[in-house]
């Protein structure tokens, strides 16, 4: 949930101007970069970060073991909700929420971060400040290209519609930036959306609707997602709604549609939520629906809602697709990225620098038939393969409750381990994520209930945590010709599991004691062999902080 009120969020320095002008002297080639003011829409040049170490495999030596090396976090204080990104002139704009002030002030701003790859990411500051118009802090929504200047700030402008909350009610309000989405103005009618004298009415999801001509707003209205229509994005009419039951208040809601097995002749419409699976022995998470869309309201297919990962820190997600590619694949794939916490214990991560956890990797979502009808498939992008070192194949193995094998991991502590694994007894397959210390995390499949499962109640942190962290969490995964396969992704703070090609993602977070790390491969109650295994190194990706550029 967003508990916005426990957990602040903080302004910060406007987002500075960048760029990089390369001069050729004489003689010898000598180039030297001088920094500029960024021209409005002209996007910032991805930079190494000046603490990049001369070993893209070593961490640097200043930063915290709980420092992820491939995943988003600030440099400080407080994160939580990602929002979704948009493209503009080949660089990507990503905000997330952002409280300056905390531990001791309260309040959310937009904090702007620039990728070209969406794995190598350049700080830009706060982009829409908290409290600066009368109507409270910056809470989620939509930043949008309006590329036909329907908003009547100009064709091409960005516009935010965010929801602002003072006094404990909710409203929607209308931010524009003439200068590519680095820095937002408040639109002086706002609201644009007043409170209907609703508790719960939040997280506008906003996308352009080619053949209706017009705006589409999903809202999160407590149990229910409400749609909107808009010409200008400021004069917004109801529709109609998608009531819920049993998943608690909803929050950050999507909309969008997928081919199914990338056929474009069977396109379907998600419907995604925030969601609390407490009524399932679950805990919050994203819920989605597959339906049909008519322009003004969504009708679910009748499967009910499905889960988009199955571990405990997957939450307030975003999806989106890329422009640059054409329509067909655009409705065959999108990207995803969420928020790796849970309000249960959201303040209570080990981390000193920084509070609130980090983000997820990039995903890549694909929608595929099954034998209960469409469903979501979660993989690590491709983007990430850019970071990705050689591959060491790991030996075929026979693993039980006496044998083990070990395995090095780099020095930068992320990694991706892939295996396929098979058991004639019903064994089950445990992954130990060593955390120095003995304690460890433990990714598994259990072969007679066929589930994949997350567990860290042996984690360096997990006795001084709530029982919701010490949880195991699964997820079924039904055994094909007898195996099941692993794609594990592991990071300082994270570990990101996509069993059975992709079709169940389970993701938490994990700390262990120090940076010594390491990795296991074990049996138990019976023995399971562990075939086609590899270990791919992950370089560290530091991000380009503001703070260094200054």
């Amino acid at each position: 949930m967003h508990d916005h009120d426990a957990q602040p969020t903080f302004p910060s320095r406007r987002a500075l101007l960048w760029a990089a002008a390369v001069i050729a002297a004489v003689a010898v080639v000598l180039v030297t970069v001088f920094a500029l003011p960024r021209p409005a829409n002209e996007g910032p040049e991805v930079r190494p970060s000046p603490t990049a170490p001369a070993d893209a495999f070593e961490r640097p030596d200043d930063w915290s073991p709980h420092r992820p090396a491939v995943h988003i976090t600030p440099e400080k204080n407080w994160m939580n909700d990602p929002q979704k990104p948009f493209l503009l002139d080949g660089v990507w704009h990503y905000y997330y929420l952002y409280n300056a002030d905390y531990p001791d002030g309260n309040g959310t701003a937009w904090y702007h971060a620039t990728s070209t790859d969406l794995v190598n990411w350049t700080d830009e500051g706060v982009a829409i400040e908290k409290y600066d118009n009368g109507l409270g802090d910056i809470w989620t929504g939509t930043a949008v290209v309006d590329e036909k200047g329907t908003a009547g700030f100009g064709a091409g402008a960005v516009i935010a519609l965010v929801t602002q909350q003072v006094d404990g009610v909710q409203r929607q309000s209308l931010f524009f930036s003439r200068d590519g989405g680095y820095s937002f103005e408040s639109y002086e009618g706002n609201p644009v959306m007043d409170n209907p004298g609703v508790a719960d009415w939040r997280d506008p999801r906003v996308f352009w609707d080619e053949t209706a001509g017009h705006w589409v707003m999903a809202l999160a209205e407590h149990d229910r997602i409400g749609f909107y229509t808009s010409p200008n994005l400021k004069d917004w009419t109801y529709t109609s709604d998608f009531a819920t039951s049993g998943l608690g208040v909803l929050e950050c809601p999507d909309l969008f549609p997928m081919s199914v097995d990338g056929d474009p002749d069977d396109v379907r419409w998600v419907l995604v939520a925030g969601a609390n699976g407490a009524a399932e022995g679950k805990t919050t998470g994203t819920a989605y629906w597959v339906g049909e869309w008519d322009g003004e309201r969504f009708t679910p297919d009748g499967s009910g809602h499905q889960w988009l990962d199955h571990g405990p820190d997957y939450y307030a997600a975003v999806t989106w697709d890329d422009p640059r590619l054409d329509e067909q694949e655009r409705l065959a794939t999108r990207y995803s990225i969420g928020w790796m916490n849970n309000w249960a214990y959201a303040g209570k991560f080990p981390t000193e620098e920084w509070h609130g956890g980090s983000d997820s990797l990039v995903r890549t979502l694909t929608l595929r038939s099954d034998a209960a009808g469409p469903r979501l498939h979660s993989a690590p992008a491709p983007e990430l393969s850019a970071l990705e070192g050689e591959a060491a194949a790991i030996d075929d193995a026979r693993v039980d409750g006496r044998e083990g094998v070990d395995v090095e991991i780099p020095a930068s502590g992320a990694y991706r381990l892939e295996l396929d694994a098979a058991s004639e007894k019903n064994g089950e397959l445990r992954v130990k994520i060593l955390g120095g210390d003995d304690t460890f995390a433990t990714v598994g499949y259990d072969f007679r209930e066929q589930v994949a499962f997350v567990a860290r109640d042996a984690d360096a942190v997990a006795a001084d945590m709530p029982d919701a962290y010490r949880e195991v969490r699964t997820a079924p995964v039904a055994l094909r010709d007898g195996r099941v396969t692993l794609d594990i992704v592991v990071d300082a703070g994270s570990v990101e599991v996509f069993a059975g090609d992709g079709e169940a993602a389970l993701t938490m977070a994990t700390f262990g004691s120090s940076d010594e790390r390491g990795l296991r491969i074990e049996g138990a109650r019976g023995a399971v062999s562990v075939s086609d295994a590899s270990l791919t190194p992950l370089r560290v990706a530091p991000i380009d902080r503001l703070s260094a550029r200054e």
